[in-house]
């Protein structure tokens, strides 16, 4: 692992802490808050997944249904579009649980993942585990996030990547936002992977994001090179 780059993400989430940041694309719990179902849909011009692209700069399409328990579990099932092995479609299913303890927010889940019609010989199966932290201090909140798979989808054997992210209001409906990860595979690249970008709430379920992603390997191919990413999500 890079150790400055890891240093300076667990650095970035643990700095003092006023309240417990609520995140939209994360903070599936609220203690207040009944068990309901949530679904979500949208649209991009580029499908980036820790930095590099799962459509080689095309457009994609997603969708996800999901069940909030008032404790704090949660699972779902989603789709998205993607060009890789073959598969143009990738499937989830995902468990997890949502907490706050110490002042702190977490975040730990379990899915797994398929490639609808992927190429004979191809993984087109794989597990992953997820773990967040999250903090907020002030009108900034801090993420950690883990992700880690024995064995990954293609070729890619055990795959982790570590990410920062520190995400601020600019506005009511604006926010500021910008990640930085690592990732580092057995039969496959390491390479740090970074965005940054602006969500615009248009609605009270729709938001617009647009977005500049790069990675230290473009020489790697198309995939790894920067990019302007504009999407919309759309939750209800």
């Amino acid at each position: 692992m890079n150790r400055p780059l890891l240093a300076a993400a667990v650095l970035g989430t643990f700095l003092p802490v006023e309240a417990m940041a609520q995140d939209r694309d994360n903070a599936r719990y609220s203690a207040d808050e009944a068990s309901h179902w949530s679904f979500e849909t949208g649209a991009g011009t580029d499908n980036r997944s820790k930095g590099a692209s799962k459509t080689d700069g095309e457009p994609y399409v997603f969708g996800e249904v999901q069940w909030n328990a008032a404790s704090g579990f949660y699972a779902d099932a989603e789709f998205e579009t993607i060009d890789a092995s073959g598969s143009r479609v990738e499937t989830e299913m995902e468990a997890g649980w949502q907490f706050a303890a110490v002042g702190l927010e977490f975040d730990t889940s379990v899915s797994h993942k398929w490639r609808l019609g992927a190429d004979a010989g191809q993984d087109d199966a794989a597990w992953e585990y997820q773990f967040d932290v999250i903090r907020d201090f002030g009108p900034v909140d801090a993420r950690l996030r883990l992700e880690h798979s024995p064995d990954g989808l293609g070729s890619t054997r055990s795959t982790t990547w570590v990410e920062t992210r520190l995400r601020w209001a600019v506005s009511d409906r604006l926010r500021a936002s910008t990640t930085l990860g690592r990732r580092e595979q057995d039969n496959g690249p390491d390479y740090t992977g970074w965005n940054a970008g602006l969500a615009y709430g248009v609605t009270e379920t729709t938001d617009l994001d647009l977005r500049w992603h790069g990675t230290d390997a473009e020489d790697l191919g198309s995939a790894y090179g920067n990019a302007l990413v504009a999407s919309v999500l759309v939750a209800f």
